[in-house]
C-alpha cells in the first residue's frame, strides 16, 4: 500500500493511505508470457504435411518426448521434420533418443492416406530390426468436422 505523507485535509502528521491496486507489474508479466507461448506453440509442432486417414479409437497419452516419423504419399519418409531414408531410419532414432530403452519407446506413426503399402511395411521393418516395437499409428479423428 502507498502512503501519503503530506498535504491534503488534516493534520501536518496525519497519513493518508491509498488503496488502489497497481496493476502494471501483473499486465508486463502477462505480456512476457504471452510472447514465450507464442514464440514456442509453433516449435512444438511437425511441420511436414500429411493427409492422415480418419480414425474412431480413442486419443492415448502422449510420452514426454513423443518421436513422430511421417510418410508422404510419394515414399519420403521424415523423423520430425528431418528427412532420412529407411535404411538409416534405426541409427537416426537411436541418435536421436541416445539414453532411451528401444523396446521402451513408442514411435508414432504419420503417412499419408495415399502411401503404398510397400513403403509403410518398410518403415515397420527397419523399426523392428532396431528393436522399436511399440509403434502407434496417427490419424485424423472421425468425431471432428
Amino acid at each position: 500500500m502507498a502512503a501519503k505523507l503530506s498535504g491534503g485535509k488534516g493534520s501536518k502528521y496525519q497519513i493518508e493511505q491509498n488503496s488502489e491496486i497497481n496493476v502494471t507489474p501483473f499486465v508486463d508479466i502477462m505480456l512476457v508470457l504471452l510472447i514465450i507461448f507464442m514464440v514456442a506453440a509453433p516449435l512444438a509442432t511437425v511441420s511436414v504435411e500429411v493427409a492422415l486417414p480418419k480414425a474412431v479409437a480413442k486419443p492415448a497419452q502422449n510420452p514426454p518426448k513423443p518421436v513422430y516419423i511421417s510418410i508422404q504419399q510419394d515414399g519420403d519418409v521424415f523423423i520430425g521434420d528431418f528427412r532420412t531414408n529407411v535404411g538409416e531410419l534405426g541409427t537416426e532414432l537411436q541418435k536421436q533418443l541416445p539414453n532411451r530403452n528401444p523396446a521402451d519407446e513408442r514411435i508414432f506413426i504419420r503417412a499419408d492416406q495415399q502411401t503404398r503399402y510397400g513403403d509403410f511395411m518398410q518403415v515397420m521393418n527397419a523399426l523392428q530390426d532396431n528393436g522399436f516395437y511399440s509403434v502407434a499409428l496417427v490419424g485424423e479423428d472421425a468425431n471432428e468436422q
